[in-house]
């Protein structure tokens, strides 16, 4: 009984880095997105000439903005964008490696547990 309920103890962790991974890979998939959308508006900054006049969006409202300004938004973003998916990636490598350390552990008791004639 005791292995039954370390059996689903695991079990539960186990489900535990799924949720988790799956919560950083739509978090992810969200920062890439935003990372080509800040890369269109950047492709389309570098064919503007230098007095172009560029508006951003401010509730219902378009305000003119400094050139120079809106480029530098624009690449501190997509600086920070990157910094983001590169912090997510390392998170969700350690949560596939705590994952996989859990389905082995799952499938050593439940082996051990097949040998002992226990059914789970």
């Amino acid at each position: 009984m005791a292995q039954q309920k370390q059996l689903q103890a695991l079990s539960d962790e186990y489900q535990g880095f799924q949720t988790e991974m799956s919560s950083l890979v739509t978090a992810r998939q969200k920062l890439e997105s935003q990372q080509q959308e800040n890369k269109s508006v950047q492709k389309e900054f570098s064919t503007l000439a230098d007095d172009a006049n560029i508006y951003k969006l401010v509730g219902p409202v378009l305000l003119k903005q400094d050139t120079t300004e809106a480029k530098s938004t624009v690449d501190g973003r997509l600086e920070y964008i990157g910094g983001e998916i590169k912090r997510i990636e390392v998170s969700i490598k350690e949560i596939q490696e705590k994952s996989e350390g859990k389905r082995t552990e799952i499938m050593q008791i439940q082996g051990a547990m097949q040998q002992s004639g226990t059914t789970a």
